[in-house]
């Protein structure tokens, strides 16, 4: 693994942010983006904008779920309103969302990733490399 990732690095795709806590009904309003506030989407499946806007069919969605481990993730998806009905994607992991952020809207991407480290400079989360 190379020293230094940055966002838009191949292995940048590949981190993920892991919290501490779940994101629940009495802490949600903690996890503000922007104007974006998370909503329960399913059960223990929480979403916010990271980017959505009228001109512009590209959207990205934080998503805040656990996992096989126990481990509560902020992965992202894509948005599709194709057909009427409005539809997330197959979650992505932090990094390949912020990825394909950064390809999409680079300013963007560099804002969300300050509030994903924002938190876990607050020791409310911590980056992890994903290995298969």
């Amino acid at each position: 693994m190379k020293d230094n990732i940055q966002l838009g690095d191949a292995e940048f795709g590949q981190m993920m942010l892991v919290l501490k806590e779940p994101v629940t009904q009495a802490n949600h309003k903690e996890f503000k983006f922007l104007d974006g506030e998370m909503q329960e989407i399913a059960p223990d499946i929480w979403a916010m904008p990271a980017y959505m806007t009228e001109d512009d069919d590209f959207t990205m969605f934080f998503l805040t779920t656990q996992i096989e481990s126990g481990e509560t993730v902020v992965a992202f998806a894509t948005g599709d309103a194709s057909n009427g009905d409005f539809r997330l994607s197959d979650p992505l992991i932090t990094g390949e969302g912020l990825n394909l952020l950064h390809q999409q809207q680079p300013d963007r991407a560099k804002r969300v990733l300050k509030f994903l480290n924002d938190i876990s400079k607050a020791s409310e989360g911590d980056w992890r490399m994903v290995t298969d």
